[in-house]
């Protein structure tokens, strides 16, 4: 089981990496251009450069899990990132929402593999 967790955040990481360098300096061809409202949404997204901000968030999010040190902090950082994948593919472009529910498996994978440093937010109350 840890091996395939080893493998489940390396290919996390890797994702968000490769996709995160991609939205600075494309290099995967994106094919015909997104119509419709999320079109709009995305055109609006460079036109503000708010896409670069999310950017550097996959990037900085992915390298904890990639070098295995950090890796609640990096999946903090990416939690909020899948939550907007998921948004906009299940409200905007519903045909893409299969590559959202794959990669929230995935993180919930990692997530499960660490969750006792997240055992802290889920306390009910906090003395003091």
């Amino acid at each position: 089981m840890k091996i395939v967790a080893t493998i489940v955040r390396l290919l996390l990481g890797l994702v968000f990496l490769v996709f995160g360098i991609n939205h600075i300096f494309p290099f995967i061809p994106l094919g015909p251009l997104f119509t419709g409202t999320v079109g709009q949404f995305f055109a609006l997204l460079m036109t503000t450069h708010y896409l670069y901000v999310v950017a550097v968030l996959e990037i900085v999010g992915a390298v904890p899990l990639l070098i295995n040190r950090y890796v609640p902090l990096g999946l903090t950082l990416l939690g909020p990132v899948i939550v907007n994948i998921l948004l906009v593919q299940g409200l905007m472009q519903p045909s893409g929402l299969p590559v959202g529910v794959v990669v929230t498996f995935l993180w919930l994978l990692v997530f499960y593999r660490v969750r006792s440093a997240f055992a802290g937010i889920f306390q009910q109350r906090v003395n003091g």
